[in-house]
């Protein structure tokens, strides 16, 4: 289907972005602050890299933003219709290009851009045909490292929560992890070891003096059960709603995931909101 707009008709301007040398501390509190998923990386006003809270997340104990960024990441170009952008984003499973223009960063396009576009037009066919059914949940007393550990190892940035009867209760995405981190800093020891030519009396007496203390920041969850930091599920759909209607709902409520129920409202699927732009594409 063409819509006949370009990535400048739907990109945001006003980019959040961030330079090098820099600290993660800066863009942690830059993606808390501007409620954004991502920010680019500037140097010389040219596009370098990007942060994700994705990178936040695998990598916990990265102080630097030219270590913790992705370089060189894949763009858009002002002038390249929105359909083009789609499927660049569908192809290599990221939510944002940063838009470029001679090297210059002039805008970033994301897929709630996209899907307020479609949330303009008439699709009628049935957002059951864009449900991933296979689904990672997790018990809403469920502590909420764990929660994250669970998301690192399926590969995915939302799951559901459910009560101990198994009904939806919220949903918890890689957004609410951020949000709920925080920095801390510990002092930790690392001894030493001997070598097998030591005599055991000799390193036991000098055990204490060769300990190496050193200091650590890592970006930490509290311990708190994952009703603390869901979202609470107070929106689903079903398998016969129309794709712009779903559409219409998650842009206006700024939502990446949309609950599939069966007439019963026990949870059936996911929608998410990239697997919307086929539809376009």
């Amino acid at each position: 289907m063409m819509i006949g707009m370009s990535v400048e008709d739907v990109m945001t301007r006003d980019v959040v972005y961030t330079t090098i040398p820099g600290s993660r501390n800066k863009v942690l509190d830059l993606l808390k602050e501007k409620h954004v998923s991502a920010v680019p990386v500037v140097k010389d006003e040219s596009l370098i890299g990007i942060v994700t809270r994705s990178n936040f997340l695998e990598n916990p104990e990265e102080e630097q933003t030219a270590l913790l960024m992705t370089r060189d990441p894949i763009t858009a170009r002002p002038y390249e219709t929105i359909e083009t952008a789609a499927m660049r984003l569908i192809h290599n499973e990221i939510r944002r290009l940063p838009v470029v223009d001679g090297g210059e960063l002039v805008g970033i396009v994301t897929v709630s851009d996209i899907i307020g576009a479609i949330a303009n037009l008439r699709i009628e066919e049935p957002i059951g045909r864009y449900v991933d059914t296979f689904i990672v949940s997790v018990w809403e007393e469920t502590p909420l490292p764990l929660v994250g550990r669970i998301m690192e190892l399926a590969g995915v940035k939302v799951v559901p929560v459910l009560d101990s009867t198994g009904n939806l209760v919220g949903i918890i995405s890689d957004k609410d992890l951020i949000q709920s981190s925080t920095i801390v800093d510990t002092i930790e020891k690392s001894d030493m070891s001997a070598g097998s030519d030591e005599d055991a009396w000799t390193w036991e007496s000098m055990r204490d003096t060769m300990s190496l203390y050193y200091s650590v920041s890592r970006v930490e969850l509290p311990d708190v059960p994952a009703k603390e930091a869901m979202k609470n599920n107070d929106l689903s759909v079903l398998h016969t709603t129309p794709l712009s209607e779903c559409a219409r709902t998650m842009h206006r409520r700024g939502l990446r995931h949309l609950p599939l129920v069966k007439s019963n409202q026990q949870l059936k699927g996911l929608v998410e909101d990239i697997d919307m732009l086929k539809a376009i594409v």
